[in-house]
């Protein structure tokens, strides 16, 4: 079969809606991955949950474990109902891109069209759209007039210059009364340190949680030449300087702070996805999808 060819990152304004991206982000998943009987996401999600201190050892799945090396353990009828919550971080920093879309809009593009894979397996999702507070937040639902409403509340998102990832972690990881999945899409510029204390905080009270790393390509690889002025998004002040001049230095911060993250990630058993917003959507959340479901196949 012909591979699907992918949208580029740079057409997704062109198309409309949020909503009708959405559906063509998940129909160009589908043809990727040739229209496989993976469900991906609620297929693994919805009959393991990963382990968390309290879990009676006996419901562990140790095959799983073999082949995935972490601890998961079966869920029961009742808990198998997929919920999810996509938190989208809208702070200032997110607005940033090098190219015609910034990492807020991916991550709006990625967010929505998670959105419509989830419901349109009858699961139920929701969307809280944050910066340094919650701004807008849908309650999570299985009908596909969720949909428009969770499109509604991202696309008229406000951006504010200050980001507190951490107080909203911990803010869901109260406001959940019962288990489900927490996805979050940002670029993760905030207090570091807090932020996995969030991580750890959802990881504790049961629930599983993705992040999905978003990095523009500029900030990734740092191409700049001559002289630029630096402007903080989220009142960091100016700076002028020469980017060859730091590079290097630059770029040894930005592989610490994306190893620190993944290492906090992987030892609470959270999933971490790094993004880059010049890769196709689609190529990202198939690649996301079909990792997470092969951990499911042959049960």
């Amino acid at each position: 079969m012909q591979k699907a060819k992918y949208l580029d990152p740079e057409t997704l304004n062109k198309i409309g809606p949020l909503d009708v991206v959405a559906r063509q982000v998940v129909e160009g998943i589908r043809i990727g991955v040739h229209r496989s009987p993976v469900r991906g996401i609620s297929t693994e999600f919805s009959a393991y949950r990963q382990y968390v201190p309290g879990d009676e050892v006996r419901h562990i799945d140790w095959k799983l474990y073999a082949r995935s090396n972490r601890y998961f353990v079966k869920l029961f009828d009742a808990e198998t109902n997929f919920v999810a919550n996509l938190l989208l971080d809208a702070s200032s920093s997110m607005t940033y891109g090098s190219g015609k879309i910034t990492k807020l809009e991916y991550a709006k593009y990625m967010a929505a069209s998670l959105a419509y894979l989830i419901v349109d397996q009858r699961d139920s999702a929701g969307v809280g759209v944050f910066d340094g507070e919650l701004r807008q937040y849908v309650e999570p639902k299985s009908s596909m007039s969720v949909l428009a409403n969770i499109s509604e509340q991202m696309e008229k998102a406000d951006p504010q210059p200050r980001t507190d990832i951490a107080a909203l972690l911990h803010e869901f990881a109260a406001r959940m009364t019962r288990r489900g999945v927490v996805m979050i899409f940002s670029d993760l510029l905030d207090n570091t340190e807090d932020f996995i204390q969030g991580i750890n905080h959802l990881r504790f009270r049961g629930h599983n949680v993705v992040v999905f790393h978003i990095l523009d390509p500029y900030e990734l690889e740092f191409p700049l030449q001559g002289m630029w002025k630096f402007i903080g998004l989220e009142n960091d002040g100016e700076m002028i300087t020469q980017p060859s001049r730091v590079r290097a230095r630059y770029l040894k911060e930005l592989e610490h702070f994306i190893d620190t993250v993944k290492v906090a990630c992987n030892r609470s058993q959270a999933d971490y996805v790094l993004v880059n917003t010049a890769q196709p959507i689609e190529q990202v959340l198939s690649s996301y999808l079909l990792q997470r479901s092969s951990m499911a196949k042959g049960q």
